[in-house]
């Protein structure tokens, strides 16, 4: 029933940070960064800072801005749900990294948010191949990820130089949680580290090597012959892996050598090459013009 008088407005949704509803969680604990103490503050800023450099760049920040002219927009969702590939190039040490790397964990939480839709498990899986993961692809949770998103059907495939090489950006825990959650373990060769050298060694286990002895008694001899243990591979032997060879360890398997069978070598040799030829000469162009509006194929300003 009314009462006369001016009706009163619905609720509005509460605006939160930067005015934007639905985000008013963030409001308080931004206040708390901003009145922190100075030494808390200024490690928060830095970080934020050095977490945001690559948008400095003028030709990195397009990655993230919403497209003008009817330009698609790339969706993780969309993408977890699809067939497609994703191809992240960029080279170590750049200002594309973080973005690179933020991009493709943006990928893996996607497949799998799209796998508990679908029950539990990706169809079909996505794999996830994380070539220099300790360089341009630094997912700081990485470790923690591999212990689930295998079950999810999401595969990571993370590709590094060294054992070391994790370590520096995970941790010891975290290099070693990240080994431990590994199904598939390569290690190819030139491995000059004697830790992981010893490690694998041990890893390979033993086998039974005959032995025999010899013993006289009474002008007679007597040939005994009798198993002993011993290592499979020593640690020099594993640094001596020769090129074109790998150790796998699989989950319930003893360790197996494989001879690794290089791409020239395939059916499929002649179009990779010229695929590459191709890429190598985009490559040649692109770094000859000042910028990437000079090279065919990019869309001129007011298209």
């Amino acid at each position: 029933m009314s009462t006369g008088g001016s009706p009163t407005p619905p609720p509005r949704s509460r605006p939160g940070c930067c005015g934007r509803p639905g985000w008013a969680g963030w409001r308080p604990a931004c206040a708390a960064c901003s009145t922190a103490p100075p030494e808390t503050r200024d490690g928060i800023y830095q970080t934020a800072r050095t977490a945001a450099a690559c948008l400095n760049d003028e030709e990195i920040l397009p990655w993230v801005t919403p497209p003008r002219g009817g330009l698609p927009a790339f969706d993780p969702r969309a993408f977890a749900g699809s067939r497609d590939t994703l191809y992240l190039i960029s080279e170590a040490g750049t200002a594309a990294a973080p973005l690179v790397a933020a991009l493709a964990d943006a990928v893996m939480r996607a497949g799998r948010r799209r796998a508990e839709q679908q029950g539990g498990r990706l169809d079909p899986p996505m794999v996830a191949v994380l070539d220099e993961a300790a360089n341009i692809c630094r997912i700081a949770d990485l470790p923690a990820q591999y212990s689930h998103i295998g079950g999810r059907g999401v595969i990571p495939v993370t590709i590094l130089q060294s054992y070391e090489q994790g370590e520096a950006i995970w941790g010891q825990s975290g290099m070693a949680a990240l080994w431990g959650a590994a199904t598939k373990k390569l290690i190819g060769a030139g491995v000059d580290s004697p830790r992981l050298a010893r490690d694998i060694a041990a890893l390979t286990g033993q086998h039974d090597v005959p032995v025999q002895s010899v013993s006289y008694a009474d002008g007679r001899a007597s040939v005994q012959v009798s198993p002993r243990r011993q290592d499979i591979l020593d640690p020099s032997d594993v640094r001596a892996l020769p090129p074109g060879t790998a150790l796998l360890f699989a989950t319930g398997t003893r360790a197996a050598l494989l001879k690794l069978s290089p791409w020239y070598a395939g059916p499929d040799a002649a179009r990779i090459a010229a695929a590459t030829a191709a890429a190598e000469e985009s490559i040649r162009r692109a770094a000859c013009h000042d910028g990437p509006q000079d090279e065919p194929g990019w869309p001129e300003a007011g298209q």
